[in-house]
């Protein structure tokens, strides 16, 4: 099922990041509506920025080409891929992205949050 593991993938991705900033949140603080509104996104390099992590994931492209690559792989992701095809192999090269241990995408952000 290539195209429900590619929205998949991306959507762990989006949910990850929007856990990063629901993390900065502070229990009874009321927070600023301009990132609530800008939380109400999909766009993964929104939330990138958003969540205050674009130096970081900057300076982890630089340091690492697969990396760089898996990000590049994920940022492509975008929640109208929910009504689009996959091929086996473009969802295979995703999940990847997002899940390697070392050089993936859910690894990367699990160290900011």
């Amino acid at each position: 099922m290539p195209d429900g593991a590619y929205y998949l993938a991306g959507y762990a991705v989006e949910c990850a990041l929007k856990a990063c900033i629901a993390k900065e949140t502070r229990r009874y603080e009321f927070p600023d509506k301009k990132r609530v509104d800008l939380s109400y996104s999909h766009s993964l390099r929104d939330l990138v920025k958003v969540a205050n992590l674009e130096i970081a994931r900057n300076q982890s492209a630089g340091q690492s080409r697969e990396f760089g690559n898996n990000w590049d792989t994920v940022q492509a992701w975008s929640e109208q891929s929910r009504y689009q095809r996959h091929r086996l192999e473009t969802a295979r090269q995703l999940v990847t992205a997002v899940v390697d241990r070392r050089y993936g995408v859910i690894s990367w952000i699990k160290r900011y949050w």
